[in-house]
């Protein structure tokens, strides 16, 4: 005991407690270290897949853009009168006049028999 009655810390009475205290405090950094790397990674991680999701929405609006453009050019390419123009021009093809149009008309019950 000292003059004013206070104790002093015996060295000898636990001789692993400072040194378990400083294994902690190390242990300790060492999870905070190991905790901001990881921290570091995910946010690198995050903003290399947002570029990559960045690429792949402009790919797609690039395509939309294409696909609405092949659209309007096969309604194009197959409208009524186009077809017509160019069966008339390339096949020589024509509308038949009212003497050459020829129907033909079939039994109903005679088409059945053949089909069964």
């Amino acid at each position: 005991m000292t003059a004013a009655g206070q104790r002093r810390p015996d060295p000898g009475a636990h001789p692993g407690s400072n040194r378990s205290a400083v294994m902690l405090a190390i242990a300790l950094a060492l999870a905070v270290i190991a905790t901001a790397v990881g921290v570091i990674e995910v946010k690198y991680l995050t903003r290399t897949d947002f570029g990559s999701l960045q690429q792949v929405r402009a790919e797609r609006d690039e395509l939309d853009v294409e696909w609405g453009r092949l659209q309007i050019e096969e309604a194009a390419l197959t409208s009524h009168t186009r077809i017509e123009d160019n069966a008339r021009r390339k096949l020589d093809m024509y509308l038949p006049e009212g003497g050459e149009v020829r129907v033909v008309e079939v039994e109903f019950s005679k088409v059945q028999d053949h089909v069964q």
